[in-house]
Order: C-alpha cells, then sequence, then structure tokens
C-alpha cells in the first residue's frame, strides 16, 4: 500500500476490525518511512449493481450519490455520517440480497426510505419530499399522516 504522503510502498499494520457488518475490514497503518498513520478498507467485490432511471435510462450504481442524497436530507439533523453509512449498508446488503443485476431507481429510492425512517423523521420527510416528486401540498400532508399514522401504531 502506498504512502499517501510520501509514496514509500512499505508499511505495517497498526490495527485491524470488522466494519460494515463485517462484510469490510478497516486497517489502520503507518508508513515505514515518514511514520504517517493512514486508513485503508478491504472489502470482497461485488458484482455490479445497474440502476434504471425514470427516464429508462441505464447507468451504475454508485453509493457516493446515494450519500449525498441522504447527507442533505439529513443536514442539521442529529444524525452522524456513521449513521448514514450503516444505513447505506443495510441498503445496498438488500440490493446484493435480492439477486438483481438491474435495479429501478424508484426501489433503491424506497429501501433508503425504509432505513431512513427508521433514523430520523425529519430527514425521511425531506428525502421523500424529493424522491417521490410532490406535485401538491395534499401529497405532503398525507406523507405526514401516513408518518402520525405509524407513530400512533407504536403507542
Amino acid at each position: 500500500m502506498k504512502c499517501p504522503i510520501c509514496g514509500n510502498e512499505e508499511d505495517k499494520v497498526v490495527d485491524s476490525r470488522a466494519v460494515r457488518d463485517s462484510r469490510a475490514v478497516r486497517r489502520r497503518r503507518e508508513c515505514l518511512e515518514c511514520g504517517e498513520r493512514f486508513t485503508t478498507y478491504e472489502a470482497v467485490e461485488t458484482r455490479p449493481v445497474i440502476v434504471v432511471k425514470r427516464s429508462g435510462e441505464r447507468v451504475s450504481y454508485h453509493r457516493n450519490k446515494v450519500i449525498v442524497g441522504v447527507t442533505k436530507a439529513c443536514e442539521k439533523r442529529p444524525v452522524s455520517l456513521e449513521e448514514i453509512e450503516i444505513l447505506l449498508d443495510k441498503v445496498e446488503h438488500k440490493l446484493g440480497s435480492s439477486g438483481r443485476r438491474e435495479v429501478p431507481s424508484d426501489t433503491i429510492g424506497q429501501y433508503v426510505l425504509e432505513q431512513l425512517r427508521e433514523v430520523d423523521e425529519v430527514a425521511y420527510v425531506r428525502f421523500a419530499s424529493v424522491y417521490r416528486d410532490f406535485q401538491s401540498v395534499d401529497e405532503f400532508f398525507a406523507l405526514l399522516k401516513d408518518l402520525q399514522g405509524r407513530r400512533d401504531d407504536i403507542r
């Protein structure tokens, strides 16, 4: 592994631990040349997922695109980046276990909403308002009524 600071290819592993529900390994490394510490991740390479957009266009799935959308929904909310990463891990696990190579973007959005509802209701509403492309205030209120109904069921 090349040191990101000096480019030396010799390092030692200082710490290793399982992450992402044991589907990856996080390694803390120390460069033997400059002493800089850096982190690497090792994971099993999975089959690529193709996202079928509403327009019919097919594109490769990119985790960062989903993280950007979820992060925007969670702005100024008490949701850590680690919680967002865990949420995405669950979404991706569901995608992978479906066995489908092509997945409609709506399905991915629904998976995100299912997880986001458990993490933060305000972020859930924010994400849903963009993902579902509300055309009226009535659609927005219907979502809020559904969320309120689920809350009442829990009590």
